[in-house]
């Protein structure tokens, strides 16, 4: 675990250049080891600022530990849970850096991914993302897959990336280091049906992502489950349970209207904006004869996504890139 950083930047009074926001409900099982991979990266200039949603288990006890531990760390709780999308708009709030980026509680990242990411953004002034490859892990720590990045969110043309990403797979992308001005032009994370996904393509109409080509981004996986629309949406946020002021229709109409409010806002020309309306066009084309189907069917969603994987992986131990997991594999 990390000192006490007496002379960091943020205890200067002047803000740092990253914030890194965790969301965090009962997330005692794996956040010693979250936090340890965070506070022993490469990369300082950050501040660690955590929401607990009215946790009931430990963590409150570890957050206060750890802040007490190092002034990097800002613990607050909320006084009740309001739900995992409101929990992790509120970051954004109280973020001060010029940078920005989510983290979850049972996931671990390479030493280098905050290094890496600001050096990227740093050289390509363009760029208003940058994320590393990410793995799976499982419950003990154990790299299981290795997601490939099969969208070209790096295209310099605006139409071409939001193209990609409609019809080209699923990029996990979101939780990179993104430049918050870019994210508080956006309406942050919905609770609608796939509002994870129109939030990554939205940042992308701003500009474009950069891939630093390694892993270093460690994704631990609940196992594959069915859960309805309502429920997923319920989960992101309780007001959604209601059945009245937020029937299934509407989720997925929220979802469809997210694409067409989001070119409108995006900073693109007439022409660009033409030819973004006419690639979604195409894709609602294609998707509402599915959508449809699973509507009136009432009939679950799958998650997560499917997701494209690598066919010859490296082989990888944590202990040699995450901070803290060799004094864990020792233990």
């Amino acid at each position: 675990m990390a000192g006490n950083r007496a002379g960091c930047v943020s205890d200067s009074g002047l803000a740092p250049k990253l914030s890194i926001g965790l969301p965090v409900y009962n997330g005692e099982r794996h956040l010693r080891e979250c936090l340890d991979s965070l506070l022993g990266q490469s990369y300082d200039d950050f501040e660690l600022i955590i929401s607990d949603n009215a946790s009931t288990d430990g963590t409150s006890e570890i957050c206060r530990q750890y802040e007490a531990m190092d002034s990097r760390i800002v613990y607050i709780r909320q006084a009740e849970n309001i739900g995992r999308v409101p929990n992790h708009n509120f970051l954004i709030e109280k973020a001060r850096g010029s940078l920005f980026k989510w983290v979850a509680a049972d996931d671990l990242y390479g030493r280098d991914l905050l290094k890496r990411c600001v050096e990227a953004l740093d050289e390509h002034p363009e760029v208003v993302l940058a994320h590393t490859r990410s793995a799976i892990i499982d419950e003990s720590g154990t790299v299981t897959e290795f997601v490939r990045y099969p969208v070209a969110s790096d295209s310099a043309r605006a139409p071409d990336r939001f193209y990609s990403m409609l019809f080209d797979g699923w990029g996990d992308d979101s939780y990179g280091v993104i430049r918050t001005e870019v994210i508080r032009r956006t309406p942050l994370h919905g609770s609608y049906h796939y509002a994870d996904r129109t939030f990554s393509i939205e940042l992308a109409l701003h500009g474009p992502f950069y891939e630093v080509p390694d892993w270093l981004s460690f994704r631990r996986e609940a196992p594959d489950r069915e859960r309805s629309v309502r429920v997923r949406a319920t989960y992101l946020d309780p007001r959604r349970a209601s059945k009245i002021r937020h029937p299934v229709a509407r989720l997925y109409g929220e979802y469809l209207f997210a694409y067409v409010f989001m070119v409108q806002r995006a900073p693109l020309s007439v022409a660009e904006r033409r030819e973004c309306y006419g690639h979604l066009v195409r894709w609602v084309g294609g998707r509402c004869g599915p959508v449809v189907r699973r509507v009136v069917r009432r009939e679950s969603l799958r998650v997560p996504a499917e997701k494209a994987v690598w066919a010859n992986p490296p082989q990888i131990l944590l202990r040699d890139v995450v901070a803290g997991q060799d004094r864990r594999s020792l233990g």
